[in-house]
């Protein structure tokens, strides 16, 4: 059988090749001090496991859910953005509980992107901010995030030279695997940037909690203006 198109352009995904590492170090026997995924070595909080058995033991918990997430949570959802980041967001428009981050952003891509549409995306990135535009058909344009710090240099260069025009910017600050974190001005120039060029932004908010001496770091979404060009995708994983 002949493969796959889009699993064709799929690069090897290095979690995949570090547990099949993992699992054949231990097979020999070593010792192995797993640094990978991030998966935690202490068990969910019994109030949360709780919660959880009591809902599974409602009935009416047993069907399918809202296709944007139930009310209450999103009502949930929009009250902790207001309390934590002074941002106000409608519940109704402008909230949608998805399966997951990864699940949120793939399928984003494939509602929003045409084959060959180009999208600006930091170099090297977490996974799934390249794979979605593979999956998704799309134009993969990296800029190149290195310490010099001049990160968004680099991005309206990229801007500049791309033809044709990239119609999306992924971005993730608290960001993964380079740990570079930005202030609020840096997301003030993202907005105008992604008017000058008329893309669409998604930030990809996953390690807003990672932080540590006391920095915290701001949601793109409490910039002026940053609802008219984007979204931001929190996780609580």
């Amino acid at each position: 059988m002949e493969e796959f198109y889009r699993i064709k352009r799929l690069p090897p995904y290095v979690f995949a090749i570090v547990n099949d590492l993992k699992t054949k170090a231990r097979a020999r026997g070593e010792d192995v001090i797993d640094l990978g995924m991030g998966n935690p070595d202490l068990g969910t909080p019994k109030h949360i496991v709780a919660k959880l058995v009591e809902a599974a033991q409602k009935p009416q918990n047993h069907r399918y859910s809202a296709s944007r997430g139930i009310t209450r949570l999103r009502k949930a959802m929009a009250k902790w953005y207001r309390d934590r980041y002074a941002v106000d967001l409608d519940h109704d428009s402008e909230v949608i509980a998805t399966i997951g981050a990864k699940e949120g952003l793939a399928h984003l891509a494939l509602a929003v992107l045409q084959p060959g549409d180009g999208v600006l995306v930091p170099n090297p990135t977490y996974p799934i901010h390249s794979y979605s535009v593979v999956i998704a058909d799309g134009d993969l344009r990296s800029v190149p995030l290195t310490p010099d710090g001049n990160f968004f240099g680099r991005l309206q260069e990229t801007a500049r030279l791309a033809w044709p025009k990239a119609k999306m910017l992924i971005l993730s600050f608290p960001h993964n695997p380079t740990t570079m974190c930005v202030e609020r001005d840096f997301f003030v120039k993202v907005v105008d940037f992604a008017r000058e060029h008329r893309l669409m932004v998604v930030h990809d908010f996953a390690y807003a909690d990672f932080t540590f001496d006391g920095y915290q770091p701001p949601s793109f979404l409490q910039t002026p203006g940053a609802k008219e060009v984007g979204v931001e995708i929190f996780s609580t994983s």
